[in-house]
């Protein structure tokens, strides 16, 4: 997802408004049969010393910086089967690509679980624009995700439509429309470009992680999750139906194309914040007129144009196949068994989510995470190690529609999750709606131990979030301190959120997000263009895969889970009544 509604909107389920991380106090020996499937850990029953197999810290490191094979499975997913929009047939060849290659290292219990019905499968085959007058140039263009094709090749002038906030808005061009490329931005104005500014690679300094480290006391958390505005999520979606709305008056008025500005200096930025509509990949929204994505810098000089009353002309064609109004979301799933007969059936999980959007190949966002759970896998798996829990990977599809894989998995397996079913909800999607109710837990929660995510790009693992969990802090610092060398030093029990541990994290269940450095992931790659195997810093992946691999080991082998919180309940806060003497005479 976009990082500002992505932002906005997928990690709101983890801060509406609060999550209460405190520990139960009961507690139940491993390996001991109990009536019901609630949290059971605490304090009192984890070591205050971990104990370390550094032989095997050892041999991990070997085997993932001398032996890797993560830019192998990164150039066969990214070069050969490329980009993996939800529900398209690349997905599902993603899908059992990497079924087959999970199988082949030697995993047991390989397979495909469905989430369910999806929408739509869709491709982009092809997309081409130019330039005819006032004079000839090419245009780079991207189709925005789930439109459709236009009528083949088409030669058309170009007008354009700026400022639609409300329905009144369009009367001023009707009748005007008709065989027209529409030259649109969401926005009233024109977006503007700063010649000064250069793309950031971002690196993670000691000062920047140390203010990580650091719990911000006025609870504001804005570099790694927004504060939550339940206005603003209406709003947001409130403007979704608008834009359906303004789709379907251009369609109607029979216009051929529309044209919306994605990014600068040649890199396209193509999601459904540019679509008409966030649900067009659902056949009740389908978006009924195509649509390109194109340089900002091409956009404006069209506007430009036009502005001065020179006409303008362009040639295009929008080349996409649909292929199904429901297609099944799926997740690939296998595990190394575990082996003591007492921790064998609890479940120690890694993941990324294998989808992505389309104008890339998804290198980054988040073919990479994906790939480095799989070289952890094959990692420890290479070693024949014979963990004591069962280690899972779960590699997810549907995340940047709204977190579905992860979703349907915790739904399927671990908690039944409920969410305001009020009127003036009915047009927020589920995954960010107010909680009503604690999460009803199902049995297998109370054999999950912990899952493990990464989905922030390409760069190095340098700590992870602890997501206030204070018990599991002290844990964490005394995994990673063999591990300083590799720069991987920082806890942090801030909340992280945008990705798919948050649904752990929603069941009361422990999930994790690594810290990540960012090198050019905001600034370039995130839902871009340049989402490309090219854009990969391998050393920094090797590296990434060496920390899950331990982290996998470690928890697989304690004596004891890791420890929990409590079952979260996300209610809005309430005012204490009667605070105030003077108020009640």
């Amino acid at each position: 997802m976009d990082m500002r509604v992505h932002r906005l909107l997928t990690l709101s389920i983890v801060s509406l408004p609060v999550i209460a991380f405190t520990l139960v106090s009961n507690t139940v020996a491993v390996g001991q049969k109990k009536a019901s499937p609630a949290p059971v850990t605490a304090t009192s029953t984890q070591p205050a010393v971990e104990s370390l197999d550094l032989d095997m810290y050892a041999r991990i490191r070997e085997e993932g910086f001398r032996h890797s094979h993560v830019m192998e499975y990164s150039s066969a997913l990214f070069d050969d089967i490329g980009p993996r929009l939800t529900g398209s047939p690349a997905m599902a060849r993603a899908n059992e690509w990497t079924r087959m290659q999970l199988a082949a290292m030697g995993l047991s219990n390989a397979h495909l679980e469905s989430w369910g019905d999806f929408g739509m499968g869709w491709t982009q085959l092809g997309s081409s624009l130019f330039l005819e007058k006032p004079s000839h140039g090419v245009i780079v263009a991207q189709a925005t995700p789930w439109s459709p094709a236009t009528n083949g090749v088409i030669t058309a002038d170009v007008v354009a439509v700026h400022g639609l906030t409300e329905e009144s808005d369009f009367a001023a061009y009707k009748g005007k429309l008709k065989g027209k490329v529409i030259l649109y931005g969401h926005a009233a104005s024109s977006p503007e470009i700063d010649p000064n500014k250069v793309p950031a690679m971002e690196h993670y300094d000691a000062k920047k992680l140390a203010e990580i480290e650091q719990y911000p006391l006025n609870d504001d958390m804005k570099d790694v999750i927004p504060v939550n505005n339940v206005d603003a999520i209406r709003k947001v979606t409130n403007g979704w139906a608008f834009q359906e709305r303004v789709a379907k008056f251009f369609s109607d008025e029979g216009a051929l194309l529309v044209l919306e500005p994605g990014g600068a200096d040649g890199v396209l930025s193509d999601d459904t914040n540019s679509s008409f509509g966030w649900f067009v990949y659902s056949p009740e929204h389908k978006q009924p007129i195509p649509e390109e994505v194109i340089a900002t810098e091409a956009w404006n000089r069209m506007s430009r144009l036009l502005e001065q009353k020179v006409p303008v002309t362009v040639t295009a064609q929008v080349n996409t196949q649909f292929s199904g109004d429901h297609e099944q979301g799926y997740n690939t799933i296998a595990e190394i068994p575990g082996t003591d007969p007492k921790l064998k059936d609890e479940v120690v999980m890694v993941g990324g989510h294998l989808d992505s959007w389309a104008s890339g190949t998804g290198a980054t966002d988040n073919g990479a995470g994906s790939v480095v759970a799989m070289e952890a896998m094959r990692i420890l798996k290479s070693l024949d190690v014979k963990p004591r829990r069962t280690i899972r990977i779960a590699l997810w599809s549907g995340e940047e529609q709204g977190v579905f894989g992860s979703y349907g998995y915790v739904q399927s397996h671990y908690a039944t999750l409920h969410f305001s079913q009020a009127k003036e909800d009915a047009s927020i999607p589920v995954f960010v709606r107010v909680m009503t109710a604690p999460p009803t837990l199902k049995p297998e929660a109370a054999k999950f131990d912990a899952y493990f995510n990464m989905d922030n790009g390409t760069g190095k693992l340098l700590g992870v979030f602890a997501e206030g969990n204070s018990a599991i802090a002290p844990i964490f610092k005394q995994w990673m301190e063999p591990l300083s060398d590799l720069g991987m030093t920082t806890v942090s029990e801030r909340n992280t959120g945008s990705t798919d541990h948050v649904w752990f994290q929603q069941a009361g269940l422990p999930g994790f997000q690594f810290i990540q450095d960012p090198r050019d992931y905001d600034s370039r790659t995130h839902h871009t263009s340049l989402d490309v195997y090219d854009h990969l810093s391998p050393d920094d992946l090797k590296q990434a895969a060496v920390i899950e691999a331990i982290f996998l080991y470690n928890t697989a082998q304690r004596d004891q889970m890791l420890p929990r919180p409590q079952l979260p309940l996300n209610l809005k806060d309430k005012q204490i009544e009667g605070l105030f003497p003077d108020a009640l005479k």
